[in-house]
């Protein structure tokens, strides 16, 4: 499952720290989803940053790590806390 490279500003890392819901987490959110479905998968950490977040883990390990883990604790936050803003919208 290969996915659109990214923004720049993914590329780099930068997530929201926010308690709530950004726009940054909506433009985002299907990057959020494919990391969920390839952990929960089973997917290496080197997978998922070269397949979802487009960064090569051969040419830059650390980086490939940290965006997959910072990337996974925010999509993991959505689908335990965030998701209810999003219905709350919906109202």
């Amino acid at each position: 499952m290969k996915s659109p490279k990214l923004p720049l500003d993914v590329k780099r890392n930068l997530l929201p720290a926010s308690p709530t819901f950004t726009a940054h987490d909506a433009v985002h959110f299907s990057t959020y989803m494919q990391l969920l479905t390839f952990s929960s998968g089973g997917a290496s950490t080197d997978e998922m940053a070269l397949e979802v977040l487009g960064i090569d883990p051969d040419q830059d390990p650390e980086r490939a790590e940290r965006a997959v883990e910072a990337h996974l604790i925010r999509a993991n936050w959505l689908l335990t806390s965030g998701y209810k803003e999003l219905f709350a919208k919906a109202d």
